[in-house]
């Protein structure tokens, strides 16, 4: 009777420490799990994908001040790529140049319409001419605002019988403005104005 009674005793012993042994490990498990899908979540958010030419690139979220040199530069570089970028197609000299001008005043408005009004444009579609530049560098000056900056680059006009290369540079001031689709740095360059476009070579196709 009392070895019956010892026995369950005994066993009972042996489920609750059970009982206790197996809560414990849930707690644990389930801290643990929590702790990591917070620490998880934290670093998801400080991770931005982005969709570049078909390929998802991982981004990671910073404070403005920490990337505005990198994006003032590519700010200007863009503008630049996208204004001096002509094909003999009107079409593609309109969408590239209206581009441009959502990224900068009117001083670069201006030069778009002397070009256009002095038959530029007409005659890169009729010379079926195709024009390109490439930066060479971006001088940026940070340490008063707005931001002046210089450009160096090198143009390439390309027409059925020669090949002109020149030599470009610009220089204007950066303002920063609120992001939009049309401008997604958030600046806008202002007093632009070319220093120099002089031409380097020709060589005969």
């Amino acid at each position: 009777m009392f070895d019956k009674t010892r026995n369950i005793e005994r066993s009972f012993r042996h489920i609750r420490l059970f009982c206790i042994v197996l809560v414990v490990g849930c707690l644990v498990l389930t801290t643990v799990v929590v702790i990591r899908s917070l620490q998880s979540a934290e670093k998801a958010r400080g991770t931005v994908y982005i969709l570049a030419a078909g390929k998802a690139l991982e981004a990671f979220a910073g404070s403005r001040e920490e990337n505005i040199p990198v994006e003032a530069k590519d700010h200007i570089r863009t503008f630049h790529e996208w204004f001096f970028t002509l094909s003999p197609d009107e079409k593609d000299i309109k969408a590239n140049t209206t581009r441009a001008l959502y990224l900068a005043d009117e001083s670069a408005k201006k030069l778009y319409d002397n070009l256009k009004e002095n038959g530029y444009y007409a005659g890169v579609v009729a010379g079926n001419i195709r024009q390109s530049i490439f930066i060479d560098s971006i001088q940026l000056d940070m340490r008063s605002y707005p931001f002046y900056f210089r450009c160096w680059a090198t143009q390439t006009i390309v027409r059925s019988t020669s090949k002109v290369t020149r030599d470009l540079i610009t220089e204007g001031y950066l303002r920063r403005t609120d992001r939009s689709e049309n401008d997604p740095h958030g600046f806008l360059i202002e007093r632009w104005n070319t220093l120099e476009n002089k031409e380097l070579k020709v060589e005969e196709r």
